[in-house]
């Protein structure tokens, strides 16, 4: 972001074209590392600084666009062996105007560019993007995205072959690779040359496409002949681009399957989701400590119910990390108040898109989970449970119940404590170190158990657990 501050200051001491590259190139990087962590840190700066910058980069962008066209058109007329051309003519009186133009639009757009703001961000946002460590599986999941986002523009340009499909492949493959130059530093180093090359491809099929549609728009051509010799000119370069793009991202050794192939998938894509969530309410929850320890205690819960017996073997395989997600997210809503946070939590989970890996049944089963983590309990024909299937109904209890009696717990204990469960035909025994039962908390915890019996149609008792004294220290032998 500093970097922005000082290219500002280069391209405003002399507009020239290498200063107003770099300080395209330095916006640019800003703006993509704000598209990624968009996705994951709600603080509204992020979207400040992307639209902050966004106006003197669309017109730092347009003067490139007419240096670019000017080359092109010098590059094809030397191909004429530099004869003199009416097309490449008034083609480049039309590109001197307008690069005229764009340059006292940029000029302007420059000198407000609110570089104060822009220091704030400098001071406070890197510090926020310092919680995920680049390369972790967060960014990797984030780069899968954007990944899964361009093979789908691939597989529509390649079945159009239409000049708008393949500028929109550009922009995808530009925003994947984007997101692996900011997150991905190993990948980057692996995969930036031919992300580049890729890039620049598509980026001068474009380009071209630009010119010839310039060309008509201003009636360059006086003749069909010339028309005909230009079309043919730019046809040819056009080509050659589009079949260098087709040799490296076709076939069974084509980049897209390289990339794929080392990117999250199977189980590890579900728990790279499970992170992307947990990263998420990191950034919201306004004591993150405690919601790791209630997420510590739901597991210890949940795993003993399972081994107990009392939750079905055959049970959905994915109730242990929704119960892990809505742990991690219940406490979201605190961001906007503490009143009725769960109320609000409930709204902020079902509005995320579902995770790639995970189902939007998944994330609503998770935000029903999260929405009874205190306050009301649910009622069976109430509107939140009815989103749901009749099997998921019965999940959701369990696991709510689950996670309301351990986040009193925590609140109770304020430590994470060990636990045992013991199943008798007739209840459940919750064995806990450091309970008493004539202790402050002790009736908090009575209530918040309530759910988790209704769920298990079982009682359930909580009993202290003895503390194993400590191992005395050995004596030295005397002599």
């Amino acid at each position: 972001m500093e970097r922005v501050l000082v290219e500002c200051d280069r391209a405003a001491a002399g507009f020239e074209a290498d200063p107003v590259h770099d300080l395209r190139v330095a916006l640019r990087r800003c703006r993509s590392l704000a598209d990624g962590l968009m996705a994951m840190d709600s603080r509204p700066s992020w979207t400040e600084m992307k639209k902050a910058g966004r106006k003197l980069f669309r017109a730092l962008g347009e003067l490139r666009d007419m240096q670019v066209m000017q080359e092109w058109i010098e590059k094809l007329t030397d191909a004429d062996g530099g004869a003199v051309d009416p097309v490449a003519a008034k083609l480049l009186e039309h590109v001197h105007a307008r690069a005229a133009e764009c340059k006292q639009l940029a000029w302007k757009d420059l000198n407000q560019f609110d570089k104060r703001r822009w220091r704030q961000w400098s001071r406070t946002l890197p510090g926020r993007a310092a919680r995920v460590r680049p390369g972790s599986v967060v960014y990797r999941h984030l780069a899968l995205e954007k990944w899964t986002a361009a093979y789908e523009l691939h597989k529509r340009a390649m079945h159009t072959r239409s000049q708008a499909a393949l500028h929109e492949l550009r922009i995808g493959i530009k925003r994947f690779r984007y997101t692996v130059e900011n997150f991905l530093p190993d990948e980057h180093a692996r995969w930036g040359k031919d992300l580049k090359e890729l890039q620049d491809l598509l980026g001068e099929v474009h380009d071209l496409d630009v010119l010839r549609a310039t060309a008509f728009q201003i009636q360059a051509f006086p003749d069909i002949a010339s028309r005909n010799r230009w079309h043919e000119k730019i046809q040819r370069e056009r080509v050659r681009r589009l079949d260098r793009y087709r040799e490296l991202m076709i076939g069974k050794h084509s980049l897209w399957r390289v990339w794929r192939a080392e990117l999250p998938a199977g189980p590890e894509l579900r728990a790279a989701a499970l992170s992307r969530l947990r990263v998420w309410a990191g950034y919201l929850d306004t004591d993150f400590a405690h919601t790791l320890r209630v997420a510590q205690m739901s597991l210890r819960l949940y795993d003993g119910l399972r081994q107990a017996g009392l939750l079905k073997e055959e049970a959905e395989p994915a109730s242990r990390e929704i119960l892990q997600a809505a742990t991690f997210m219940h406490d979201v809503g605190k961001a906007r108040g503490r009143d009725n946070h769960q109320k609000r939590s409930f709204r902020m989970i079902r509005r995320l898109p579902p995770p790639l890996g995970w189902s939007a049944r998944d994330l609503e089963l998770a935000a029903v989970v999260a929405r009874y983590h205190r306050g009301a309990l649910p009622r069976p024909r109430g509107k939140n449970l009815q989103r749901l299937d009749l099997p998921d109904r019965r999940l959701a209890l369990e696991l709510a119940g689950v996670l309301r009696l351990a986040r009193t717990l925590d609140l109770a204990q304020g430590k994470s404590a060990r636990l045992a469960l013991e199943a008798r035909n007739d209840l459940l025994i919750l064995h806990l170190e450091g309970y008493s039962p004539m202790e402050r908390g002790a009736e908090k915890i009575a209530a918040a158990r309530h759910l988790l019996e209704t769920a298990l149609k079982k009682p359930v008792m909580i009993r202290g657990m003895a503390i194993a004294p400590a191992a005395k220290p050995a004596t030295q032998p005397t002599h």
